[in-house]
């Protein structure tokens, strides 16, 4: 069974909490989504797009890192509603519904969707989405330097019982500098952030 709570009200703020219980409209898709100029190896044409907040910070963020020797690449971005909602069935076909909640969203639950999202690899790594990528220098970079651009790793390791995924270093999520910042300071999971912060 599903477990939202909460329709989300306003999904276009750059602040969005999205979680198990709090879901975007199914209906829902940025009205400003651009195509990424930066490396990548996409699925499907939608996942080469961000809004356009966020696909700037995220070129902000491969250019420093390539000038640091770090090569990343994008891989899915946005994801609309019905996209979400194919992959968690196949998923859910494939490994059981109860596992599958633990490393893909539900359809309306997922951050790809506000697209402020994006999963990123490395070469060395044959671009796939895989936790060792937190053990990479790439990784480390990532996860100390990816605030200094807007943006968080949104799922961190050891707090799967809060965020209700597993560890995703790949998986990079756009607060804008000043909010993403304050959330890397904090040491919280935006889960937490929000719900003492935003009050909610």
């Amino acid at each position: 069974m599903s477990s939202i709570k909460i329709i989300i009200k306003n999904p276009e703020r750059i602040d969005v909490l999205v979680n198990k219980k709090r879901s975007l409209p199914a209906n829902y898709i940025p009205t400003d989504l651009v195509n990424i100029e930066v490396l990548h190896k996409v699925e499907k044409a939608e996942s080469k797009m961000l809004r356009k907040e966020a696909a700037a910070a995220l070129t902000e963020l491969f250019v420093v890192a390539k000038l640091g020797g770090f090569e990343f690449w994008a891989i899915s971005g946005f994801r609309s509603y019905d996209r979400q909602l194919y992959l968690f069935k196949e998923y859910a076909k494939k490994h059981g519904e109860e596992k599958a909640n633990r490393f893909s969203a539900r359809p309306g639950q997922s951050e790809h969707q506000t697209g402020l999202t994006m999963d990123v690899s490395i070469p060395s790594l044959d671009y796939k989405l895989v936790e060792k990528l937190g053990e990479t220098p790439e990784g480390k970079w990532l996860a100390y330097n990816a605030h200094i651009y807007g943006f968080i790793i949104r799922y961190p390791k050891g707090t799967e019982h809060i965020t209700g995924y597993q560890y995703e270093p790949w998986h990079i999520r756009y607060l804008g500098k000043n909010l993403a910042r304050k959330v890397f300071e904090s040491k919280l999971t935006y889960d937490e952030y929000y719900s003492r912060f935003f009050g909610v």
